[in-house]
Protein backbone atom coordinates (compact mmCIF):
# COMPACT_ATOMS: atom_id res chain seq x y z
CA UNK A 1 0.00 0.00 0.00
CA UNK A 2 1.13 3.29 -0.81
CA UNK A 3 0.39 6.60 1.36
CA UNK A 4 0.81 10.22 1.06
CA UNK A 5 0.43 12.65 3.84
CA UNK A 6 -2.60 12.09 6.18
CA UNK A 7 -4.95 14.19 6.51
CA UNK A 8 -7.38 14.82 9.71
CA UNK A 9 -11.30 14.30 8.32
CA UNK A 10 -12.48 15.41 11.40
CA UNK A 11 -14.34 18.92 9.93
CA UNK A 12 -15.92 16.97 7.05
CA UNK A 13 -17.00 13.96 8.86
CA UNK A 14 -18.29 16.72 11.48
CA UNK A 15 -20.05 18.29 8.71
CA UNK A 16 -21.89 14.92 7.10
CA UNK A 17 -22.98 13.82 10.53
CA UNK A 18 -24.26 17.08 12.09
CA UNK A 19 -27.74 16.15 11.42
CA UNK A 20 -27.65 12.50 12.69
CA UNK A 21 -26.46 10.49 16.05
CA UNK A 22 -26.18 7.23 16.59
CA UNK A 23 -29.06 5.32 18.75
CA UNK A 24 -28.76 1.81 19.88
CA UNK A 25 -27.75 -1.53 18.59
CA UNK A 26 -31.03 -2.42 16.43
CA UNK A 27 -29.41 -6.36 16.67
CA UNK A 28 -32.28 -8.33 15.90
CA UNK A 29 -34.53 -5.94 15.19
CA UNK A 30 -34.92 -6.78 11.48
CA UNK A 31 -34.40 -4.84 8.57
CA UNK A 32 -36.78 -1.50 7.47
CA UNK A 33 -37.75 -2.16 3.67
CA UNK A 34 -37.02 1.48 3.17
CA UNK A 35 -33.65 1.40 4.47
CA UNK A 36 -30.84 1.95 1.88
CA UNK A 37 -27.39 0.12 1.59
CA UNK A 38 -24.05 1.12 0.45
CA UNK A 39 -21.39 -2.11 -0.08
CA UNK A 40 -17.77 -1.27 1.49
CA UNK A 41 -15.84 -0.90 -1.77
CA UNK A 42 -12.27 -2.46 -1.36
CA UNK A 43 -9.74 -1.58 -3.68
CA UNK A 44 -7.59 1.31 -4.91
CA UNK A 45 -8.46 4.45 -3.36
CA UNK A 46 -7.65 7.91 -4.20
CA UNK A 47 -8.02 10.68 -1.52
CA UNK A 48 -7.99 14.15 -3.33
CA UNK A 49 -8.68 17.95 -2.96
CA UNK A 50 -10.67 18.99 -5.59
CA UNK A 51 -11.14 22.31 -6.68
CA UNK A 52 -11.88 24.50 -9.33
CA UNK A 53 -9.26 26.78 -11.07
CA UNK A 54 -7.68 28.68 -14.50
CA UNK A 55 -5.30 28.11 -16.71
CA UNK A 56 -2.21 30.10 -17.11
CA UNK A 57 1.45 30.70 -18.91
CA UNK A 58 3.69 29.36 -16.60
CA UNK A 59 5.87 32.38 -17.68
CA UNK A 60 3.64 35.78 -18.53
CA UNK A 61 4.43 39.83 -19.56
CA UNK A 62 2.32 42.16 -18.77
CA UNK A 63 2.52 45.19 -20.53
CA UNK A 64 1.35 48.20 -18.54
CA UNK A 65 0.18 51.88 -19.32
CA UNK A 66 3.34 54.00 -18.55
CA UNK A 67 1.77 57.47 -19.71
CA UNK A 68 0.69 59.76 -16.96
CA UNK A 69 -3.17 60.28 -16.08
CA UNK A 70 -6.36 58.68 -17.83
CA UNK A 71 -5.42 57.95 -21.76
CA UNK A 72 -8.35 57.03 -24.08
CA UNK A 73 -7.45 54.06 -26.26
CA UNK A 74 -7.04 54.86 -30.07
CA UNK A 75 -5.94 51.59 -31.33
CA UNK A 76 -5.59 47.78 -29.69
CA UNK A 77 -4.97 44.78 -31.50
CA UNK A 78 -7.63 42.10 -31.50
CA UNK A 79 -7.37 39.84 -28.38
CA UNK A 80 -6.07 36.37 -29.29
CA UNK A 81 -3.38 37.46 -32.72
CA UNK A 82 -0.72 36.24 -33.15
CA UNK A 83 2.25 39.09 -33.28
CA UNK A 84 5.65 39.71 -34.02
CA UNK A 85 8.29 41.64 -31.62
CA UNK A 86 8.24 45.30 -32.75
CA UNK A 87 4.22 45.03 -34.07
CA UNK A 88 1.94 47.53 -32.48
CA UNK A 89 -0.06 46.18 -29.33
CA UNK A 90 -1.83 49.45 -27.96
CA UNK A 91 -1.99 53.18 -29.08
CA UNK A 92 -2.94 55.79 -26.35
CA UNK A 93 -4.71 59.30 -26.92
CA UNK A 94 -1.58 61.90 -25.77
CA UNK A 95 -3.09 64.99 -28.36
CA UNK A 96 -2.68 67.59 -25.58
CA UNK A 97 1.31 66.13 -24.68
CA UNK A 98 1.96 66.68 -28.89
CA UNK A 99 0.66 70.45 -27.97
CA UNK A 100 3.00 70.87 -24.66
CA UNK A 101 5.99 69.85 -26.66
CA UNK A 102 5.50 72.18 -29.09
CA UNK A 103 5.20 75.15 -26.15
CA UNK A 104 7.78 73.06 -23.84
CA UNK A 105 10.50 73.62 -27.13
CA UNK A 106 10.04 77.07 -26.99
CA UNK A 107 10.67 76.86 -23.60
CA UNK A 108 13.60 74.86 -23.87
CA UNK A 109 15.09 77.80 -26.62
CA UNK A 110 14.33 80.81 -24.51
CA UNK A 111 16.65 79.10 -21.73
CA UNK A 112 19.13 77.89 -24.07
CA UNK A 113 19.50 81.77 -25.23
CA UNK A 114 19.48 82.49 -21.50
CA UNK A 115 22.20 80.33 -20.61
CA UNK A 116 24.12 81.68 -23.31
CA UNK A 117 23.88 85.40 -22.17
CA UNK A 118 24.99 84.43 -18.74
CA UNK A 119 28.10 82.52 -19.63
CA UNK A 120 29.08 86.08 -21.78
CA UNK A 121 28.45 87.81 -18.65
CA UNK A 122 30.48 85.99 -16.51
CA UNK A 123 33.45 86.24 -19.24
CA UNK A 124 32.99 89.67 -18.82
CA UNK A 125 32.82 89.93 -15.40
CA UNK A 126 36.18 88.37 -15.12
CA UNK A 127 37.57 90.56 -17.42
CA UNK A 128 36.59 93.56 -15.71
CA UNK A 129 37.65 91.65 -12.63
CA UNK A 130 40.76 90.88 -13.92
CA UNK A 131 41.42 94.49 -15.17
CA UNK A 132 40.22 95.88 -12.02
CA UNK A 133 42.63 93.84 -10.12
CA UNK A 134 45.61 94.50 -12.53
CA UNK A 135 44.80 98.38 -11.65
CA UNK A 136 44.76 98.37 -8.23
CA UNK A 137 48.16 96.26 -8.05
CA UNK A 138 50.05 99.12 -10.23
CA UNK A 139 48.83 101.58 -8.27
CA UNK A 140 49.76 99.63 -5.27
CA UNK A 141 53.32 98.97 -6.63
CA UNK A 142 53.80 102.50 -7.60
CA UNK A 143 53.05 103.67 -4.06
CA UNK A 144 55.45 101.75 -2.98
CA UNK A 145 58.21 102.75 -5.54
CA UNK A 146 57.05 106.08 -4.18
CA UNK A 147 57.40 105.37 -0.43
CA UNK A 148 60.99 104.10 -1.31
CA UNK A 149 61.86 106.75 -3.59
CA UNK A 150 61.26 109.60 -0.89
CA UNK A 151 62.86 107.68 1.90
CA UNK A 152 66.07 106.54 -0.33
CA UNK A 153 66.27 109.46 -2.91
CA UNK A 154 64.67 112.66 -3.06
CA UNK A 155 64.51 113.15 0.98
CA UNK A 156 68.23 112.35 1.23
CA UNK A 157 68.39 114.63 -2.08
CA UNK A 158 66.37 116.92 -0.47
CA UNK A 159 68.96 117.06 3.12
CA UNK A 160 71.56 117.51 1.12
CA UNK A 161 70.61 120.28 -0.66
CA UNK A 162 69.15 122.16 2.51
CA UNK A 163 72.57 121.77 4.08
CA UNK A 164 74.51 122.79 1.10
CA UNK A 165 71.98 125.97 1.08
CA UNK A 166 72.76 126.31 4.83
CA UNK A 167 76.90 125.88 4.43
CA UNK A 168 76.13 128.31 1.52
CA UNK A 169 74.42 131.06 3.14
CA UNK A 170 77.18 130.61 6.09
CA UNK A 171 80.23 131.26 4.06
CA UNK A 172 78.48 134.03 2.48
CA UNK A 173 77.25 135.48 5.59
CA UNK A 174 81.14 135.34 6.42
CA UNK A 175 82.55 136.76 3.13
CA UNK A 176 79.82 139.55 3.17
CA UNK A 177 80.84 140.39 6.70
CA UNK A 178 84.58 140.21 6.23
CA UNK A 179 84.02 143.14 3.31
CA UNK A 180 81.92 144.66 5.30
CA UNK A 181 84.58 145.00 7.93
CA UNK A 182 87.21 145.81 5.01
CA UNK A 183 84.81 148.38 3.61
CA UNK A 184 84.34 149.98 7.18
CA UNK A 185 88.23 150.68 7.23
CA UNK A 186 88.30 151.99 4.37
CA UNK A 187 85.55 154.31 4.87
CA UNK A 188 87.64 155.42 8.44
CA UNK A 189 90.53 156.36 5.86
CA UNK A 190 88.31 158.22 3.52
CA UNK A 191 88.99 155.36 1.03
CA UNK A 192 85.28 154.44 0.64
CA UNK A 193 82.14 156.41 0.53
CA UNK A 194 79.32 156.20 3.43
CA UNK A 195 76.56 154.76 0.42
CA UNK A 196 79.03 151.80 -0.01
CA UNK A 197 79.69 151.10 3.28
CA UNK A 198 75.88 151.26 3.67
CA UNK A 199 75.67 149.11 0.41
CA UNK A 200 78.25 146.65 1.69
CA UNK A 201 76.60 146.60 5.34
CA UNK A 202 73.08 145.92 3.68
CA UNK A 203 74.71 143.14 1.61
CA UNK A 204 75.96 141.25 5.06
CA UNK A 205 72.56 141.83 6.91
CA UNK A 206 70.63 140.24 3.20
CA UNK A 207 73.40 137.09 3.78
CA UNK A 208 72.41 136.95 7.75
CA UNK A 209 68.47 136.76 6.85
CA UNK A 210 68.97 134.42 3.99
CA UNK A 211 71.11 131.93 6.77
CA UNK A 212 68.86 132.28 8.93
CA UNK A 213 66.03 131.05 6.49
CA UNK A 214 68.58 128.64 5.43
CA UNK A 215 68.40 127.45 8.75
CA UNK A 216 65.17 127.27 8.58
CA UNK A 217 64.47 125.43 5.72
CA UNK A 218 66.38 122.77 7.06
CA UNK A 219 65.00 122.58 10.50
CA UNK A 220 61.34 122.61 9.01
CA UNK A 221 62.28 119.59 6.56
CA UNK A 222 63.91 117.57 9.28
CA UNK A 223 60.87 118.27 11.75
CA UNK A 224 58.16 118.78 9.76
CA UNK A 225 57.92 118.36 5.90
CA UNK A 226 59.81 115.10 6.37
CA UNK A 227 57.38 113.19 8.56
CA UNK A 228 54.43 114.70 6.68
CA UNK A 229 55.84 113.43 3.28
CA UNK A 230 56.60 110.39 4.81
CA UNK A 231 53.08 109.36 6.30
CA UNK A 232 51.60 110.61 3.44
CA UNK A 233 53.70 108.16 1.19
CA UNK A 234 53.02 105.07 3.50
CA UNK A 235 49.62 106.21 3.88
CA UNK A 236 49.11 106.04 0.09
CA UNK A 237 50.85 102.45 0.39
CA UNK A 238 48.01 101.17 2.81
CA UNK A 239 45.13 103.30 0.98
CA UNK A 240 46.19 101.75 -2.10
CA UNK A 241 46.88 98.14 -0.72
CA UNK A 242 42.93 98.52 0.86
CA UNK A 243 41.85 99.63 -2.62
CA UNK A 244 43.26 95.96 -3.47
CA UNK A 245 41.92 94.37 -1.45
CA UNK A 246 38.50 95.85 -1.80
CA UNK A 247 39.02 95.31 -5.64
CA UNK A 248 39.73 92.08 -5.26
CA UNK A 249 36.53 90.95 -3.09
CA UNK A 250 34.21 93.37 -5.54
CA UNK A 251 35.77 91.02 -8.19
CA UNK A 252 35.01 87.72 -6.76
CA UNK A 253 31.68 89.06 -5.49
CA UNK A 254 30.80 90.00 -9.18
CA UNK A 255 31.91 86.49 -10.31
CA UNK A 256 30.37 84.65 -7.44
CA UNK A 257 27.08 86.56 -8.64
CA UNK A 258 27.64 86.13 -11.95
CA UNK A 259 28.59 82.29 -11.66
CA UNK A 260 25.45 81.95 -9.46
CA UNK A 261 23.51 83.25 -11.95
CA UNK A 262 24.66 80.61 -14.55
CA UNK A 263 23.80 77.79 -12.61
CA UNK A 264 20.43 78.96 -11.91
CA UNK A 265 19.82 79.30 -15.60
CA UNK A 266 21.91 76.16 -15.96
CA UNK A 267 19.16 75.11 -13.81
CA UNK A 268 16.14 76.21 -15.76
CA UNK A 269 17.95 74.78 -19.05
CA UNK A 270 18.11 71.57 -17.76
CA UNK A 271 14.43 71.56 -15.70
CA UNK A 272 13.49 72.90 -19.22
CA UNK A 273 15.21 70.06 -21.27
CA UNK A 274 13.86 67.41 -18.67
CA UNK A 275 10.29 68.65 -18.92
CA UNK A 276 10.81 68.37 -22.77
CA UNK A 277 12.78 64.71 -22.92
CA UNK A 278 9.84 63.33 -20.09
CA UNK A 279 6.68 64.51 -22.64
CA UNK A 280 8.75 63.08 -25.47
CA UNK A 281 9.36 59.30 -23.31
CA UNK A 282 5.15 59.49 -22.52
CA UNK A 283 4.55 60.18 -26.23
CA UNK A 284 7.01 57.19 -27.05
CA UNK A 285 5.17 55.51 -24.01
CA UNK A 286 2.14 56.15 -25.86
CA UNK A 287 3.22 53.56 -28.34
CA UNK A 288 3.41 49.82 -26.80
CA UNK A 289 4.83 47.60 -28.95
CA UNK A 290 5.37 43.85 -27.83
CA UNK A 291 8.99 43.15 -27.22
CA UNK A 292 8.63 39.50 -28.41
CA UNK A 293 6.53 37.18 -29.94
CA UNK A 294 3.85 35.71 -28.53
CA UNK A 295 -0.28 35.85 -28.37
CA UNK A 296 -1.93 39.16 -27.61
CA UNK A 297 -4.54 38.52 -24.33
CA UNK A 298 -6.11 41.18 -22.82
CA UNK A 299 -5.58 42.07 -19.00
CA UNK A 300 -9.56 42.04 -18.59
CA UNK A 301 -9.91 39.09 -19.64
CA UNK A 302 -8.95 37.61 -16.35
CA UNK A 303 -10.67 39.92 -14.66
CA UNK A 304 -13.13 38.60 -11.70
CA UNK A 305 -16.66 40.36 -11.14
CA UNK A 306 -15.59 42.36 -8.38
CA UNK A 307 -12.99 44.36 -10.49
CA UNK A 308 -15.28 46.56 -11.89
CA UNK A 309 -12.89 47.73 -14.94
CA UNK A 310 -14.43 47.93 -18.06
CA UNK A 311 -13.24 45.28 -21.00
CA UNK A 312 -10.70 46.85 -23.26
CA UNK A 313 -11.75 48.23 -26.36
CA UNK A 314 -10.81 51.58 -28.67
CA UNK A 315 -12.40 54.53 -27.09
CA UNK A 316 -12.09 53.10 -23.29
CA UNK A 317 -10.00 55.17 -20.88
CA UNK A 318 -7.05 53.50 -19.06
CA UNK A 319 -4.83 54.92 -16.23
CA UNK A 320 -1.10 55.14 -15.50
CA UNK A 321 0.15 51.46 -14.32
CA UNK A 322 -3.10 49.66 -15.32
CA UNK A 323 -2.24 46.32 -16.83
CA UNK A 324 -3.50 45.79 -20.75
CA UNK A 325 -2.16 43.02 -22.68
CA UNK A 326 -0.74 39.81 -21.50
CA UNK A 327 2.12 37.83 -23.76
CA UNK A 328 2.82 34.48 -22.64
CA UNK A 329 6.44 33.89 -22.45
CA UNK A 330 6.64 30.21 -22.15
CA UNK A 331 4.80 27.05 -23.68
CA UNK A 332 4.18 25.56 -20.45
CA UNK A 333 1.44 26.40 -18.48
CA UNK A 334 0.13 26.14 -14.87
CA UNK A 335 -2.98 26.06 -13.08
CA UNK A 336 -3.86 28.51 -10.61
CA UNK A 337 -6.39 28.03 -8.07
CA UNK A 338 -7.41 28.77 -4.01
CA UNK A 339 -7.34 26.02 -1.10
CA UNK A 340 -9.55 26.51 1.93
CA UNK A 341 -7.96 27.56 5.17
CA UNK A 342 -9.08 24.08 6.65
CA UNK A 343 -7.80 22.11 4.06
CA UNK A 344 -3.73 23.66 4.63
CA UNK A 345 -2.68 21.33 7.04
CA UNK A 346 -3.52 18.26 4.71
CA UNK A 347 -1.30 20.26 1.92
CA UNK A 348 2.43 19.74 0.98
CA UNK A 349 4.22 21.75 -2.29
CA UNK A 350 5.63 18.47 -4.38
CA UNK A 351 1.81 16.79 -3.98
CA UNK A 352 0.70 15.12 -7.44
CA UNK A 353 -1.99 16.69 -8.99
CA UNK A 354 -4.58 15.97 -11.63
CA UNK A 355 -6.53 18.42 -13.80
CA UNK A 356 -8.97 18.69 -16.36
CA UNK A 357 -10.75 20.82 -18.36
CA UNK A 358 -14.17 21.24 -19.76
CA UNK A 359 -12.98 22.26 -23.27
CA UNK A 360 -10.62 19.10 -23.33
CA UNK A 361 -12.98 16.53 -21.83
CA UNK A 362 -11.14 13.44 -22.95
CA UNK A 363 -7.64 14.77 -21.46
CA UNK A 364 -6.07 14.71 -18.31
CA UNK A 365 -3.00 16.52 -17.36
CA UNK A 366 -0.98 15.30 -14.29
CA UNK A 367 1.09 18.30 -12.34
CA UNK A 368 2.31 18.99 -9.05
CA UNK A 369 1.85 21.73 -6.47
CA UNK A 370 4.55 24.23 -6.94
CA UNK A 371 3.43 27.11 -4.94
CA UNK A 372 0.92 27.79 -1.63
CA UNK A 373 0.47 31.63 -0.57
CA UNK A 374 1.44 31.99 3.03
CA UNK A 375 -1.78 34.75 3.00
CA UNK A 376 -5.26 34.32 1.96
CA UNK A 377 -6.61 36.01 -1.15
CA UNK A 378 -7.93 39.53 0.20
CA UNK A 379 -10.32 39.65 -2.68
CA UNK A 380 -12.46 36.62 -1.76
CA UNK A 381 -12.21 37.35 1.64
CA UNK A 382 -13.91 41.22 1.28
CA UNK A 383 -16.37 38.97 -0.45
CA UNK A 384 -16.92 36.64 2.40
CA UNK A 385 -14.66 37.29 5.78
CA UNK A 386 -15.58 34.15 7.62
CA UNK A 387 -14.08 32.38 4.50
CA UNK A 388 -10.45 32.55 4.04
CA UNK A 389 -8.74 30.92 0.66
CA UNK A 390 -5.37 30.56 0.09
CA UNK A 391 -4.13 31.15 -4.03
CA UNK A 392 -2.50 28.07 -4.51
CA UNK A 393 -0.34 27.26 -8.03
CA UNK A 394 0.09 23.58 -10.05
CA UNK A 395 2.49 23.43 -12.63
CA UNK A 396 1.31 21.40 -15.46
CA UNK A 397 3.31 18.56 -17.08
CA UNK A 398 2.40 18.96 -21.16
CA UNK A 399 -0.22 20.47 -22.62
CA UNK A 400 1.74 22.66 -25.17
CA UNK A 401 -0.80 23.29 -28.11
CA UNK A 402 -3.78 22.32 -26.24
CA UNK A 403 -4.48 24.25 -22.91
CA UNK A 404 -5.02 27.71 -23.80
CA UNK A 405 -4.83 31.10 -20.87
CA UNK A 406 -7.78 31.43 -19.44
CA UNK A 407 -9.15 27.95 -19.74
CA UNK A 408 -11.45 26.86 -16.75
CA UNK A 409 -9.95 23.53 -15.26
CA UNK A 410 -10.67 21.13 -12.30
CA UNK A 411 -7.88 20.34 -10.13
CA UNK A 412 -7.57 17.42 -8.00
CA UNK A 413 -4.17 17.52 -5.47
CA UNK A 414 -3.61 14.06 -4.49
CA UNK A 415 -3.78 13.51 -0.59
CA UNK A 416 -2.74 9.62 -0.37
CA UNK A 417 -2.99 6.88 -2.92
CA UNK A 418 -3.42 3.40 -1.63
CA UNK A 419 -3.52 0.01 -3.57
CA UNK A 420 -5.65 -1.81 -1.73
CA UNK A 421 -8.35 0.11 0.90
CA UNK A 422 -11.97 -0.10 2.54
CA UNK A 423 -13.74 2.68 1.85
CA UNK A 424 -17.81 3.86 1.89
CA UNK A 425 -20.02 6.73 1.31
CA UNK A 426 -19.05 9.61 3.82
CA UNK A 427 -22.37 9.55 4.99
CA UNK A 428 -22.12 6.06 6.93
CA UNK A 429 -19.89 7.43 9.66
CA UNK A 430 -21.12 9.00 12.28
CA UNK A 431 -18.97 10.19 15.04
CA UNK A 432 -20.47 10.44 18.68
CA UNK A 433 -18.19 11.08 21.90
CA UNK A 434 -14.67 10.35 19.99
CA UNK A 435 -15.73 7.11 18.40
CA UNK A 436 -16.49 6.95 14.68
CA UNK A 437 -19.76 4.04 14.25
CA UNK A 438 -21.52 2.57 10.91
CA UNK A 439 -24.65 0.65 10.46
CA UNK A 440 -23.76 -2.83 9.51
CA UNK A 441 -26.46 -5.46 7.68
CA UNK A 442 -26.01 -8.26 9.46
CA UNK A 443 -28.40 -11.74 9.49
CA UNK A 444 -30.33 -10.26 12.24
CA UNK A 445 -30.51 -7.08 10.93
CA UNK A 446 -28.66 -3.77 11.13
CA UNK A 447 -26.14 -3.47 14.13
CA UNK A 448 -24.45 -0.72 15.46
CA UNK A 449 -20.21 -0.94 14.76
CA UNK A 450 -17.29 0.85 15.92
CA UNK A 451 -14.66 1.71 12.91
CA UNK A 452 -11.23 3.68 12.69
CA UNK A 453 -11.58 6.51 9.99
CA UNK A 454 -8.78 7.82 8.07
CA UNK A 455 -8.96 9.86 5.44
CA UNK A 456 -11.49 11.39 3.25
CA UNK A 457 -12.04 13.14 -0.12
CA UNK A 458 -15.59 14.50 0.62
CA UNK A 459 -17.14 11.60 -0.93
CA UNK A 460 -15.69 8.27 0.08
CA UNK A 461 -14.02 7.80 3.48
CA UNK A 462 -10.98 4.85 4.33
CA UNK A 463 -11.78 2.73 6.90
CA UNK A 464 -8.92 1.71 8.49
CA UNK A 465 -10.15 -1.03 10.58
CA UNK A 466 -13.81 -2.02 11.67
CA UNK A 467 -15.03 -3.17 8.75
CA UNK A 468 -14.19 -5.72 5.29
CA UNK A 469 -15.04 -5.10 1.81
CA UNK A 470 -18.30 -6.43 0.80
CA UNK A 471 -20.46 -5.17 3.69
CA UNK A 472 -23.40 -3.13 3.73
CA UNK A 473 -23.57 -0.41 5.45
CA UNK A 474 -26.69 2.28 6.30
CA UNK A 475 -26.83 5.24 3.76
CA UNK A 476 -28.59 7.55 6.63
CA UNK A 477 -27.85 6.18 9.62
CA UNK A 478 -30.45 6.76 12.62
CA UNK A 479 -31.76 10.24 13.84
CA UNK A 480 -30.76 11.03 17.40
CA UNK A 481 -34.26 11.51 19.26
CA UNK A 482 -34.31 7.57 19.68
CA UNK A 483 -30.70 7.05 20.29
CA UNK A 484 -29.44 6.10 23.57
CA UNK A 485 -26.48 8.37 23.76
CA UNK A 486 -29.02 11.61 22.68
CA UNK A 487 -27.86 14.35 23.07
CA UNK A 488 -24.09 13.49 22.77
CA UNK A 489 -22.35 15.89 20.36
CA UNK A 490 -20.96 14.88 17.12
CA UNK A 491 -17.45 15.24 16.51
Amino acid sequence: MKRKKPAAAAAALAAAAAAFAMRGSRAGGGEDPGEAFAVAARGPLVIDLAEDGEIKPSQQLKLKSEVEGRRSILYIVPEGTMVKAGDLLVELDVSNLLDEKVDQEIAVTNAASALEMKREDLEIAKNQAASDIELAEQDLAFAKEDLVKYEEGEYPNKLSETKGAVALAEQTVEQSREKYEWSKKLHEEDFLSAAELKSDELAWRHNQLALETARGNLELLRKYTYKRDLAKLRSDVRQTEAALDRVRRRAASSILQEESALRARESEYNRQRQKLEKIERQIEKARIVAPMDGQAIYATSNLRPWDNQEPLKEGVEVWERRDLIILPTADTFVASTVVRESALSSLATGMPVRVTCDALPDREFSGVLSKISPMPDTARRWMNPDIKEYPAEIRIDGGVGELKNGMGCRVKIVLAEYEDAVSVPVQCVVRVGGQAYVWVKTPRGVERRAVEPGLDNNRSVRIVSGLEGGEEVLLVPPLADSAPDAGTSAE
